[in-house]
């Protein structure tokens, strides 16, 4: 083969391998990842909001299902000792006996700490009641902790 055909073969595969190599090494162009973080931002804009809204409701749900529960504890303190807590004793009545109660059989809650609502605030327990037709009040003041938002969960 003369030397004319071997350099214009070598040249053909230089090129062909230069061209593989640099379709290898190619990578996204700075338009395409500006379409994609474009996408994940509406993407996200419009799933976050409705997420948040789901938080929300449960947590108002998980409020409710609490105060229930703890409105039918009390109701068995009721059984046991005749009243229910006085708001002075509070709901530490359920975990710790107070002083001067006889027939308490408790603790009526597991663990040694009152609960708290699903804010990490702690319920309101007043009796009596200062709603009519309740014999005490069992609330949650709702995500911001303040009676005046009128985010208040009581017991029905």
């Amino acid at each position: 083969m003369p030397l004319i055909q071997h350099c214009r073969v070598i040249s053909l595969i230089g090129r062909h391998l230069s061209r593989n190599r640099a379709s290898k090494e190619r990578g996204f162009t700075l338009l395409e990842i500006l379409v994609v973080i474009a996408i994940l931002g509406l993407l996200i804009g419009l799933v976050a909001p409705a997420a948040l809204r789901q938080l929300s409701g449960a947590r108002n749900s998980i409020a409710k299902q609490s105060i229930e529960r703890i409105s039918s504890v009390l109701d068995l303190y009721k059984l046991d000792v005749g009243s229910y807590p006085s708001t002075d004793q509070g709901l530490v009545a359920l975990v710790e006996r107070p002083g001067g109660v006889d027939n308490w059989n408790g603790p009526y809650l597991k663990g040694s700490s009152v609960p708290v609502d699903p804010w990490n605030h702690p319920y309101v327990y007043r009796n009596p009641s200062e709603r009519s037709g309740h014999e005490y009040d069992l609330c949650s003041l709702g995500p911001s902790g303040n009676a005046g938002q009128g985010e208040t969960i009581c017991n029905p």
